[in-house]
């Protein structure tokens, strides 16, 4: 006979698993599907909100690359994926979130580089795309640690 020692599963990975799942893909995921089935409307909105025309914005999108295209799915569906799998107990939950940060990270390098043509200024996507990564490093931090305690298996 075989034991095997079940750990119990703390309060606060359901917790961080909830809040994880309602953040990237309440977040994220509802933001990646709007920008992939934008309106005129949504891109008026996103132009007000950083100074430029909606069609500025919407020309701008339509210009990203496959590969800033392929890493902006990566970095949010590879987040949802982690959250999931957090809640599942996964230890496969990490590696999610480390190839959700590397996505993450991919389209940041490639929107400074290049930039919306006449945004007003660069500081919402600062403190943006720095709450999102530490978040998303946060989220792979945790995972981690989880694994380490052997509560993801």
């Amino acid at each position: 006979m075989t034991d095997t020692i079940e750990t119990k599963t703390p309060m606060h990975l359901w917790i961080v698993g909830v809040l994880s799942l309602l953040w990237n893909a309440g977040g994220g995921g509802q933001n990646y599907l709007a920008v992939k089935s934008a309106t005129p409307e949504y891109y008026a909105q996103q132009g007000e909100a950083i100074g430029v025309s909606g069609d500025v914005v919407r020309a701008y999108m339509e210009s990203y690359p496959l590969w800033a295209n392929i890493a902006f799915g990566i970095g949010v569906w590879c987040a949802v994926l982690g959250s999931i799998l957090l809640l599942f107990r996964s230890r496969f939950a990490a590696p999610a979130f480390a190839l959700s940060l590397a996505g993450f990270l991919a389209g940041v390098i490639y929107q400074t580089i290049n930039p919306i043509p006449g945004m007003d200024s660069m500081t919402l996507y600062w403190v943006m795309n720095t709450v999102i990564g530490l978040s998303i490093a946060l989220f792979w931090y945790y995972a981690r640690r989880m694994t380490v305690a052997g509560v993801l298996r």
